[in-house]
Protein backbone atom coordinates (compact mmCIF):
# COMPACT_ATOMS: atom_id res chain seq x y z
CA UNK A 1 0.00 0.00 0.00
CA UNK A 2 1.31 2.90 -0.67
CA UNK A 3 1.22 6.11 1.68
CA UNK A 4 -1.68 5.65 3.77
CA UNK A 5 -1.16 3.38 7.05
CA UNK A 6 -4.42 3.87 9.28
CA UNK A 7 -6.17 0.54 8.05
CA UNK A 8 -2.97 -1.63 9.26
CA UNK A 9 -0.57 -1.27 12.07
CA UNK A 10 2.70 -0.54 11.23
CA UNK A 11 6.10 -2.99 12.63
CA UNK A 12 7.53 -1.72 15.69
CA UNK A 13 4.82 0.64 16.73
CA UNK A 14 3.61 1.01 20.63
CA UNK A 15 0.13 0.06 21.82
CA UNK A 16 -0.35 3.65 22.25
CA UNK A 17 0.28 4.02 18.74
CA UNK A 18 -2.23 1.13 17.51
CA UNK A 19 -4.97 2.05 19.49
CA UNK A 20 -4.58 5.55 18.33
CA UNK A 21 -4.67 4.22 15.08
CA UNK A 22 -7.63 1.70 15.49
CA UNK A 23 -9.68 4.71 17.28
CA UNK A 24 -8.82 7.32 14.25
CA UNK A 25 -10.02 4.46 11.85
CA UNK A 26 -13.08 4.29 13.57
CA UNK A 27 -14.06 8.04 13.10
CA UNK A 28 -12.75 8.75 9.62
CA UNK A 29 -15.04 5.38 8.91
CA UNK A 30 -17.65 6.67 11.10
CA UNK A 31 -17.76 3.62 13.51
CA UNK A 32 -17.26 6.35 16.02
CA UNK A 33 -20.11 8.92 14.95
CA UNK A 34 -19.79 12.55 14.67
CA UNK A 35 -20.77 14.11 18.26
CA UNK A 36 -20.73 10.48 20.19
CA UNK A 37 -19.31 10.78 23.47
CA UNK A 38 -16.15 9.07 23.96
CA UNK A 39 -15.97 7.67 27.85
CA UNK A 40 -12.84 6.40 28.78
CA UNK A 41 -14.27 3.19 30.31
CA UNK A 42 -15.86 2.37 27.58
CA UNK A 43 -12.92 2.95 25.29
CA UNK A 44 -10.92 1.04 27.87
CA UNK A 45 -13.00 -2.29 27.14
CA UNK A 46 -13.48 -1.56 23.34
CA UNK A 47 -9.55 -1.21 22.74
CA UNK A 48 -7.65 -3.01 25.63
CA UNK A 49 -5.73 0.52 26.95
CA UNK A 50 -5.55 1.75 30.35
CA UNK A 51 -7.56 4.96 30.54
CA UNK A 52 -4.42 7.01 31.06
CA UNK A 53 -2.84 6.02 27.93
CA UNK A 54 -6.54 6.73 26.27
CA UNK A 55 -6.65 10.13 27.60
CA UNK A 56 -3.24 10.80 25.68
CA UNK A 57 -4.62 9.53 22.72
CA UNK A 58 -7.49 11.06 22.86
CA UNK A 59 -5.68 14.67 23.28
CA UNK A 60 -3.56 13.49 20.17
CA UNK A 61 -6.98 13.34 17.88
CA UNK A 62 -8.05 16.77 19.46
CA UNK A 63 -4.52 18.19 18.34
CA UNK A 64 -5.79 16.38 15.15
CA UNK A 65 -9.08 17.82 15.07
CA UNK A 66 -10.62 14.17 15.07
CA UNK A 67 -12.01 14.68 18.27
CA UNK A 68 -12.85 17.88 21.02
CA UNK A 69 -12.44 18.00 24.92
CA UNK A 70 -15.07 18.78 26.34
CA UNK A 71 -14.02 20.30 29.83
CA UNK A 72 -15.29 18.43 32.94
CA UNK A 73 -17.21 16.08 30.66
CA UNK A 74 -14.77 14.27 28.70
CA UNK A 75 -14.42 13.82 25.46
CA UNK A 76 -16.40 13.92 21.82
CA UNK A 77 -15.91 12.46 18.31
CA UNK A 78 -15.54 16.17 16.51
CA UNK A 79 -18.90 17.65 14.87
CA UNK A 80 -19.21 17.71 11.16
CA UNK A 81 -20.39 20.35 9.02
CA UNK A 82 -20.92 21.94 5.32
CA UNK A 83 -18.73 24.88 6.84
CA UNK A 84 -16.55 22.58 8.69
CA UNK A 85 -15.74 20.70 5.15
CA UNK A 86 -15.40 23.63 3.26
CA UNK A 87 -12.93 24.77 5.07
CA UNK A 88 -10.78 21.52 4.92
CA UNK A 89 -11.58 21.31 1.25
CA UNK A 90 -10.10 24.96 1.04
CA UNK A 91 -6.69 23.84 3.35
CA UNK A 92 -6.36 20.30 1.16
CA UNK A 93 -6.44 22.66 -2.05
CA UNK A 94 -4.13 24.40 -0.39
CA UNK A 95 -1.41 21.66 0.93
CA UNK A 96 -1.96 19.50 -2.46
CA UNK A 97 -1.41 21.80 -4.95
CA UNK A 98 2.01 22.87 -3.20
CA UNK A 99 2.98 19.25 -3.19
CA UNK A 100 1.97 18.81 -6.33
CA UNK A 101 4.08 21.34 -8.19
CA UNK A 102 6.89 20.73 -6.40
CA UNK A 103 6.48 16.76 -7.17
CA UNK A 104 5.98 17.58 -11.11
CA UNK A 105 9.03 19.48 -10.86
CA UNK A 106 11.36 17.04 -8.86
CA UNK A 107 9.76 13.42 -9.16
CA UNK A 108 11.68 10.54 -11.31
CA UNK A 109 10.54 8.14 -13.32
CA UNK A 110 9.58 5.53 -10.47
CA UNK A 111 7.38 8.52 -9.13
CA UNK A 112 5.88 8.52 -12.72
CA UNK A 113 5.79 5.02 -12.50
CA UNK A 114 4.25 4.90 -9.01
CA UNK A 115 0.94 7.16 -10.28
CA UNK A 116 0.45 5.48 -13.26
CA UNK A 117 0.24 1.98 -11.23
CA UNK A 118 -1.91 3.42 -8.34
CA UNK A 119 -3.94 5.31 -10.90
CA UNK A 120 -4.88 1.46 -12.59
CA UNK A 121 -5.86 0.49 -9.26
CA UNK A 122 -8.55 3.24 -8.88
CA UNK A 123 -9.71 3.11 -12.38
CA UNK A 124 -10.35 -0.54 -11.83
CA UNK A 125 -12.46 -0.35 -8.91
CA UNK A 126 -13.97 3.21 -10.30
CA UNK A 127 -15.45 0.48 -13.35
CA UNK A 128 -17.09 -1.60 -10.81
CA UNK A 129 -18.66 1.31 -9.31
CA UNK A 130 -20.10 2.65 -12.33
CA UNK A 131 -20.94 -0.75 -13.50
CA UNK A 132 -23.22 -0.88 -10.86
CA UNK A 133 -21.19 -2.72 -7.35
CA UNK A 134 -21.60 -0.04 -4.43
CA UNK A 135 -19.65 -2.87 -2.32
CA UNK A 136 -16.37 -1.04 -3.80
CA UNK A 137 -16.61 2.53 -2.16
CA UNK A 138 -14.60 1.74 0.96
CA UNK A 139 -11.96 0.20 -1.59
CA UNK A 140 -12.74 3.24 -3.47
CA UNK A 141 -11.93 5.80 -0.78
CA UNK A 142 -8.35 3.79 0.32
CA UNK A 143 -7.27 3.68 -3.63
CA UNK A 144 -8.73 7.30 -4.24
CA UNK A 145 -5.90 7.98 -1.45
CA UNK A 146 -3.13 5.85 -2.77
CA UNK A 147 -3.53 7.90 -6.46
CA UNK A 148 -3.32 11.28 -5.10
CA UNK A 149 -0.66 10.75 -2.92
CA UNK A 150 1.15 8.95 -5.46
CA UNK A 151 1.12 12.55 -7.12
CA UNK A 152 2.64 14.27 -4.49
CA UNK A 153 5.08 11.53 -2.89
CA UNK A 154 7.82 13.07 -4.51
CA UNK A 155 7.56 16.20 -2.61
CA UNK A 156 10.37 16.25 -0.39
CA UNK A 157 8.69 18.38 2.45
CA UNK A 158 8.35 16.49 4.95
CA UNK A 159 5.83 18.69 6.79
CA UNK A 160 3.88 19.41 3.92
CA UNK A 161 3.43 16.15 3.62
CA UNK A 162 2.42 15.12 7.02
CA UNK A 163 0.04 17.83 7.59
CA UNK A 164 -1.39 17.31 4.34
CA UNK A 165 -2.24 13.41 5.05
CA UNK A 166 -4.84 15.20 8.45
CA UNK A 167 -6.71 16.88 5.95
CA UNK A 168 -6.95 14.10 3.75
CA UNK A 169 -7.76 11.79 6.20
CA UNK A 170 -10.53 14.95 7.59
CA UNK A 171 -12.17 15.17 4.15
CA UNK A 172 -12.15 11.51 3.66
CA UNK A 173 -14.37 11.61 6.69
CA UNK A 174 -17.20 13.00 5.20
CA UNK A 175 -16.54 11.01 1.90
CA UNK A 176 -17.15 7.78 3.98
CA UNK A 177 -19.83 9.86 6.02
CA UNK A 178 -21.92 10.28 3.02
CA UNK A 179 -20.49 6.83 0.87
CA UNK A 180 -21.37 7.75 -2.19
CA UNK A 181 -19.17 7.73 -5.80
CA UNK A 182 -19.66 10.88 -7.77
CA UNK A 183 -19.47 8.69 -10.99
CA UNK A 184 -18.26 8.94 -14.76
CA UNK A 185 -17.25 12.25 -14.08
CA UNK A 186 -14.24 11.56 -10.88
CA UNK A 187 -13.10 8.68 -13.23
CA UNK A 188 -12.39 11.08 -15.84
CA UNK A 189 -10.72 13.51 -14.35
CA UNK A 190 -8.84 10.92 -12.23
CA UNK A 191 -7.50 9.58 -15.67
CA UNK A 192 -6.74 13.36 -17.03
CA UNK A 193 -4.49 14.38 -13.86
CA UNK A 194 -2.69 11.31 -14.47
CA UNK A 195 -2.11 12.12 -18.04
CA UNK A 196 -1.17 16.02 -17.23
CA UNK A 197 1.10 14.91 -13.75
CA UNK A 198 3.08 11.91 -16.25
CA UNK A 199 3.61 14.83 -18.85
CA UNK A 200 5.08 17.71 -16.50
CA UNK A 201 1.68 20.09 -17.30
CA UNK A 202 1.55 21.65 -13.48
CA UNK A 203 -0.43 24.18 -14.29
CA UNK A 204 -3.03 22.03 -15.79
CA UNK A 205 -2.71 20.01 -13.19
CA UNK A 206 -3.46 22.18 -10.35
CA UNK A 207 -6.54 23.57 -12.26
CA UNK A 208 -7.72 20.14 -12.85
CA UNK A 209 -6.88 19.29 -9.11
CA UNK A 210 -8.88 22.52 -7.99
CA UNK A 211 -12.26 21.65 -10.00
CA UNK A 212 -12.04 17.93 -9.11
CA UNK A 213 -11.66 18.29 -5.16
CA UNK A 214 -14.30 21.02 -5.03
CA UNK A 215 -16.67 18.78 -7.42
CA UNK A 216 -16.27 16.32 -4.65
CA UNK A 217 -17.14 18.40 -1.41
CA UNK A 218 -20.11 20.37 -3.45
CA UNK A 219 -21.21 16.31 -4.29
CA UNK A 220 -20.97 15.36 -0.31
CA UNK A 221 -23.21 18.58 0.49
CA UNK A 222 -25.65 17.74 -2.21
CA UNK A 223 -25.96 14.72 -0.79
CA UNK A 224 -28.32 16.34 2.15
CA UNK A 225 -26.85 14.45 4.47
CA UNK A 226 -24.62 17.23 5.77
CA UNK A 227 -25.70 19.49 8.42
CA UNK A 228 -25.37 23.31 7.97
Amino acid sequence: MSGKTFFLDKDGDSIADKVLRRIRFDIITNTLKPGDRLRLERLRETYGASVSTLREILNRLAAEYFVVAEGNRGFGVAPISQRDLRDICEMRLLLECHALRRSIEVGSLDWEAQVVCCHHKLHTVESQLIGGDDTQVMKWVQYDWDFHHATVVACDRPVLSASHSNIFDRFMRYHLYVLDFRGRPAAEEHARLRDLVVGRDADGAVALLTSHVTAGMEHIIASGKIPA
